[in-house]
């Protein structure tokens, strides 16, 4: 049977106090609404719709044809919400999702469960709902003797005796698509806030003699709906435990899981050990056997099979395997370190790409460069990749041996095997085994450092006088 969703996500989100749109703030570095979208497709949703209203152009452009999307212009409830899907999807046969874009905690394994209890039982509609030991402020779920939903009652209309019940709405349903948008017709307003409730949906389907289903979670995370900056850092907490779990079980270590910041869409191979303070952002891949950290903050980078990076920043950059970066190296956007390479302390690379056994071992900056195999560049090295107005490349040979304290001013071409004198200032290409020497020749004066001082000597008693 076909399975679509429907992602509510046209709220301003006012108590956010925020110039972003709600479903926009992130949570473990992905917006909400990119979470939701994540998990409705991992439950095999064929078609997704994403009502939109306040901060719709941030929405699209965020998730651009991941999605399709209906305008809410006005914000008139839930059910009004739902409503402006009807011209895309209200006349295909199936089973629609309606889950809303700030409950970033709903899993994909929970929503495949929920659909294979509303499917099986035939159910016009499945309630996902959640016991809390304290209800207060959600609607409860009534349940008949048989189990199935009766009503949903908001805490507000609520009886004693409902109000003791402890099975919540969640806020996220299955529904028989034919039989919601036929109900959604027959939602009224006539309620205090003049708006249109999904929730009396389920009332319309049980005064119809229709079949309800409610699947209770027992992850109460996934009730969580994020309204404020408390409920958002919440969501934050109990969204990066479950990362830290998932890799635990993995087969990563974590020496201090409270102490490492690990986002969504990261990935880390087993035997990998992440030490205290490191920062994985992004769509980083880090492979088997490594060691990262302390005090690593990698984004967007691909960290292959046994690399070490301590006290380092690698940005959308590539690092080989059995390489070792750090302490104290800055790896700019751009660049690809090979294998078995040593980019070591106060090292920047810049758009350059490192050959496999090359070392950078310390106070050198290495921009918008090509550098060939088991290449050695000498501390305080650089590569004088601008001029003011524009950036030129340097490339450098395999074998070559740039000695400390060399500039090379680009554009220029050290050959394989050429060997740079240290301290040498190199404006022309130096071909292949050749030795270029490019500084001054050293004069001694005998006796003169004294003059020196005497001179400066006398200059500061002058100064004084």
């Amino acid at each position: 049977m076909k399975v679509m969703a429907i992602v509510l996500a046209a709220g301003q989100g006012k108590r956010m106090k925020s110039k972003l749109y709600k479903v926009m703030h992130p949570v473990c570095g992905k917006p909400m609404v990119g979470h939701v979208l994540q998990t409705v497709r991992e439950a095999s949703c064929e078609r997704t719709v994403v009502v939109v209203g306040h901060g719709a152009e941030a929405v699209r452009a965020y998730l651009g044809d991941e999605a399709e999307y209906a305008l809410q212009e006005q914000q008139l409830g839930t059910g009004h919400a739902v409503l402006q899907a009807e011209p895309l999807i209200a006349r295909e046969t199936g089973t629609t999702i309606v889950i809303c874009g700030d409950t970033p905690l709903v899993t994909s394994d929970t929503l495949v469960a929920m659909l294979k209890l509303h499917q099986e039982s035939g159910a016009a509609a499945t309630v996902l709902t959640a016991a809390f030991d304290d209800p207060t402020g959600y609607g409860r779920v009534i349940r008949g003797e048989d189990g199935t939903v009766k009503r949903i009652v908001e805490q507000k209309d609520c009886s004693a005796e409902e109000a003791a019940v402890r099975e919540i709405n969640t806020g996220t349903y299955c529904f028989d698509n034919r039989k919601l948008f036929e109900a959604l017709k027959q939602v009224k307003n006539d309620n205090a806030q003049g708006e249109y409730y999904l929730t009396d949906v389920i009332g319309i389907l049980a005064a119809a003699g229709e079949k309800l289903q409610g699947y209770r979670t027992s992850d109460l995370a996934e009730a969580i709906g994020v309204n404020d900056r408390a409920a958002l850092a919440e969501a934050e907490r109990l969204m990066r435990e479950r990362i830290v779990r998932k890799h635990l079980l993995g087969g990563v270590t974590l020496i201090d899981p409270s102490a490492t910041y690990i986002e969504a869409d990261v990935r880390i191979g087993a035997d990998t050990v992440i030490y205290p303070g490191t920062v994985l952002r992004g769509s980083t891949v880090i492979g088997e056997d490594c060691v990262i950290g302390p005090q690593a903050d990698i984004t967007d980078a691909v960290i292959r099979d046994g690399v070490t990076v301590k006290h380092s920043v690698v940005d959308a950059s590539e690092i080989g395997s059995g390489s070792a970066v750090g302490p104290y190296a800055y790896i700019r956007p751009g660049s690809v370190v090979g294998e078995q390479c040593k980019i070591g302390d106060f090292v920047e690379l810049k758009k350059a790409t490192i050959g496999n056994g090359s070392k950078i071992s310390h106070l050198s900056y290495v921009g918008d460069a090509v550098v060939g195999r088991d290449v050695n560049i000498g501390c305080g090295a650089i590569t004088v990749n601008y001029d003011g107005y524009n950036k030129s490349l340097t490339e450098i040979g395999d074998n070559a041996f740039i000695g400390s304290n060399v500039n090379l001013i680009a554009p220029v071409k050290i050959g394989n095997g050429a060997y740079v004198v240290a301290g040498s200032t190199i404006t022309h290409d130096v071909p292949e085994n050749d030795l270029a020497i490019a500084r001054e020749r050293q004069t001694n004066k005998p006796g003169y450092a004294e003059k020196i001082r005497a001179r400066a000597k006398a200059k500061k008693e002058n100064g004084r006088s």
